[in-house]
């Protein structure tokens, strides 16, 4: 078990905050505000057995998520942008939050599932070191945008178990215009190189759940905005086509989307499958795809209302 030596060096950069790529230099633990708007208590929307995510993560039991409060990222089309930019949620204490990863675990919860993570790292790290204490066994899932500090990532080694970022843009200029971020590009494929070099390939257990490894999502975008053909080929030619991918096709425009006539519709058929089919010619064989949804169809039963106590429309089936 990791021994949280990172655990000082992680609490130290809230006092000038550096999490991520954005270094905005700001005192945390004096509430100081940066892009993120995030100050030191963790805050956190829910933390519910989710059955919606890839099945190595759900599982028959659910992966037991965690929804953190504001983001890194401003995606003018977040699907969260209740949580992430209007801020719903409540404060943590640290011991809260370890006590909620052992309440799923003890639910029966394959794995913690921790969303939108990125800017919250040296809270988690306290409180995962709380919560092994007390007993916490079962993986961990860094389930982020993909706007990480590689350096911060390399400090999560021994820690989490199982990486799932979105690589969401190849082209920095679609980035900045759709989700604020500089530099997306070098920064996102920096930090999964290192994940990959961290934790490896996906490795399942008897049930078919998440032990460790890396797993990249890759949301297909109208119009292809986020050149995911490009990043397929850096997954190729920088790790491996034996990588596990989960292209989407649930792209739903929600949020800012009506503001951009390109975002504002769903995608098309065409545009998933040219995705697809590019992935396959190259040589991914690993993973998981979607079949194509309209916008009337049940794939809204997976988008969530973080102001309903049952966030996703399948619990209330």
């Amino acid at each position: 078990m990791k021994t949280f030596e990172s655990l000082k060096s992680l609490d130290r950069t809230l006092n000038k905050c550096v999490i991520c790529p954005h270094k905005c230099k700001v005192n945390r633990k004096s509430e100081e505000k940066g892009f993120c708007n995030a100050g030191c208590d963790p805050v956190i929307s829910s933390a519910i057995p989710h059955h919606g995510e890839e099945p190595p993560i759900s599982g028959n039991r659910g992966s037991g998520t965690i929804f953190f409060t504001y983001c890194n990222m401003k995606c003018v089309y977040c699907q969260n942008y209740q949580i992430s930019q209007e801020f719903e949620g409540a404060k943590y204490s640290i011991s809260e939050l370890a006590d909620s990863m052992i309440k799923l675990q003890n639910l029966g919860c394959h794995n913690i599932n921790f969303v939108s993570p990125t800017i919250w790292i040296p809270q988690i790290v306290k409180a995962l070191s709380i919560a092994r204490n007390k007993g916490l066994t079962v993986p961990t899932v860094f389930n982020t945008g993909g706007y990480d500090n590689p350096k911060i990532i390399k400090m999560l080694e021994g820690i989490i178990d199982i990486y799932m970022p979105d690589m969401r843009y190849s082209n920095d200029c679609m980035a900045r215009k759709y989700s604020m971020v500089e530099e997306y590009v070098r920064y996102n494929r920096q930090s999964v190189k290192e994940m990959y070099r961290q934790v490896g390939g996906l490795k399942v257990d008897q049930e078919g759940a998440a032990l460790s490894g890396l797993i990249i999502r890759l949301l297909v975008l109208p119009e292809n905005i986020g050149g995911i053909k490009k990043t397929l080929d850096f997954i190729k030619n920088e790790l491996s086509t034996d990588v596990y991918l989960s292209i989407m096709s649930q792209y739903h425009p929600t949020y800012k989307a009506c503001g951009y006539p390109e975002l504002n519709r769903m995608i098309a058929a065409k545009e998933y499958l040219e995705v697809v089919k590019y992935a396959e010619k190259i040589g991914f064989s690993y993973g998981w795809t979607q079949d194509y949804v309209s916008l009337n169809s049940k794939n809204d039963l997976f988008i969530p209302d973080f102001k309903d106590k049952k966030i996703f429309k399948y619990y209330k089936k």
